[in-house]
């Protein structure tokens, strides 16, 4: 595609005396109102330099590029000049481009194969897959798709919370009121009952949790039956773990969690006490932070046992050894802000130049419209009866509409859990909200499944067009894009001419839901189009041209969606 920016930037210095190109680029704007033009260069900062009024040299500079063919037209006002692309251009480069490139639309090779890892999801074994771990999973596996698409080598870590005193308590409950039967026939939602049931025993028994701490301690050591239960309870938790990632259809490269890094952190803990890091404080072994207004990070306990960030620290360097990582991408809540603060701060004391490639991609919490999720309460909302709601909601609305019945199991899936990652991915990351059924389930207005209608839509487009469809798809027929002179389709070309900035942009910033939005975008002013003008119109030419725009539409949408994690029907 023409870089349109580049090209303008050229044009501009050319016509300027002592002012480089890559200077140009930097002040070049795209106006708030497309009515003023598709570009604007402001001349505030050519004053200085030339020694005139900002005003003149708009005049000026704008008389000068009036003659180019690149631009339709050329506006001064005020301060700025205003520049008209030639629209036929635009639209033949943009349209081009999506056809000729196809599914590979939107991908670059900025990332150059460097090893990019994406810690996501992260469930603790032998509790529920709730409605609060959708965000890191859906934004983690996103992120990882971007990264991909980018040209990264991509690493997809699901580091499981495998290991603690929680799994102390979950061994105690089950000996103490459990049985075999109950685990194997439901094991999460039994787990969850013992879990439950522990911390109701402790408030009357606080003997309980010296108990627990004793009983992790002793899976820490290795003994052979606390090993077996706590094996027995991961085995488990992962069967049910794996019907959500299936549905989601998300997969990962590695499954190590926190228990694989317990025979690697007494090297650990040895670098750190040879750095002179670690002290002594009531029996445990910490690392203070206070030069670095942080509190003090506790790596070890005084009964001995671990800690998240001890853990934490020997996975990174086990991560940066095994993989050499360009990035270490930790999508994790914000509550875990802190956390991260002093984990990237005692790797950078250990002396690890590394350390600024772990990143931290924090998003905001998710609570019931009746309160705060507990686990430890039984409170909680399991994301495999959101899915599954979600998709049968789906069926009901989809039969109704003509989806051919060998069609509709899978087109109320896709729809389903399309709405439900949809929503999840439309907000910025950071903020909090409320989980609503009402609201994951309504599907109108800037929802997944208007998406993914709009491209079902474009398809339906394409079938009736038949054969010129696919000469078009093919690239055996060259459209004639002056034949479309709309301001819509114009502003829809424009965004599919973005969508690979956007893409950029979502990586740099870890933010999905800027193509969550500027796939919407494409979507509203595709249907705007759609309902302004009739596409299989007498005249060829004509006809052509929206065909073209029309596939180049379905297909922007359908890549963008891929990176959401989100399929694009044909029928709905």
């Amino acid at each position: 595609m023409k870089d349109q920016k580049k090209e303008l930037a050229a044009a501009i210095a050319g016509a300027l005396e002592n002012f480089e190109e890559d200077k140009v680029a930097q002040l070049i704007e795209t106006p708030p109102d497309s009515a003023m033009g598709d570009y604007a260069f402001p001349c505030f900062k050519l004053a200085a330099v030339y020694h005139k009024a900002p005003q003149k040299i708009a005049e000026e500079l704008a008389e000068k590029l009036r003659g180019n063919g690149a631009f339709a037209d050329v506006k001064n006002v005020n301060a700025y000049v205003n520049f008209f692309m030639n629209r036929a251009d635009v639209g033949g480069s943009v349209i081009g481009d999506v056809i000729a490139e196809g599914d590979d639309y939107g991908k670059s090779d900025v990332g150059g194969g460097r090893p990019v890892i994406v810690e996501f999801s992260s469930p603790n074994i032998a509790k529920p897959f709730h409605i609060g771990h959708i965000r890191s999973t859906v934004i983690g596996a996103s992120l990882a798709k971007i990264y991909k698409a980018l040209g990264y080598d991509v690493i997809r870590i699901n580091h499981l919370g495998d290991y603690g005193t929680q799994f102390g308590k979950m061994i105690v409950a089950y000996r103490k009121w459990g049985n075999e039967e109950d685990v194997k026939r439901e094991p999460i939602k039994t787990l969850l009952g013992y879990y439950v049931k522990f911390h109701e025993e402790a408030e009357k028994d606080p003997s309980l949790d010296d108990e627990a701490r004793a009983t992790f301690t002793k899976l820490e050591n290795g003994e052979k039956e606390e090993v077996e239960i706590w094996q027995w309870f991961r085995e488990e938790s992962l069967k049910e773990f794996s019907r959500v990632y299936d549905m989601l259809g998300i997969e990962f490269d590695s499954y190590a969690g926190e228990s694989f890094y317990s025979d690697k952190m007494p090297r650990v803990e040895k670098m750190l006490e040879d750095k002179g890091l670690l002290q002594e404080s009531e029996g445990a072994q910490i690392v203070d932070l206070s030069d670095y207004d942080m509190p003090p990070a506790l790596i070890k306990k005084k009964d001995g046992s671990t800690l998240y960030i001890t853990r934490d620290i020997t996975a990174a360097i086990y991560r940066k050894e095994t993989y050499d990582f360009y990035r270490n991408i930790y999508v994790v809540a914000s509550q875990q802000n802190l956390h991260f603060k002093q984990l990237f701060k005692i790797i950078e004391l250990m002396g690890y130049d590394w350390a600024n490639q772990c990143i931290h991609v924090p998003f905001g919490m998710v609570s019931l419209e009746d309160g705060t999720m507990s686990t430890r309460k039984g409170k909680v909302v399991f994301l495999i009866d959101v899915l599954n709601k979600s998709v049968e909601k789906t069926r009901e609305i989809i039969a109704e509409k003509n989806v051919p019945e060998e069609l509709l199991d899978k087109t109320a899936h896709d729809v389903g859990i399309g709405a439900v990652i949809f929503q999840e991915l439309s907000n910025n990351r950071i903020k909090d909200y409320t989980f609503s059924w009402d609201k994951v389930l309504n599907f109108d207005g800037e929802t997944g499944p208007y998406v993914q209608y709009t491209h079902a839509r474009c398809s339906s487009v394409l079938r009736k067009a038949g054969r010129e469809a696919d000469e078009l798809l093919a690239g055996n027929i060259t459209p004639d894009m002056s034949k479309l002179t709309g301001d819509v389709v114009y502003e829809l070309i424009k965004a599919m001419g973005r969508f690979p900035d956007v893409v950029l942009e979502a990586g740099e910033k870890y933010e999905p839901s800027i193509i969550t939005r500027h796939i919407t975008d494409i979507a509203e002013l595709f249907n705007k189009f759609y309902h302004d003008e009739h596409i299989l119109v007498e005249d060829r030419d004509e006809r052509l041209a929206k065909l073209a725009v029309t596939a180049a539409t379905k297909q922007t949408i359908k890549n963008g969606l891929a990176l959401l994690g989100i399929a694009a029907p044909d029928r709905m």
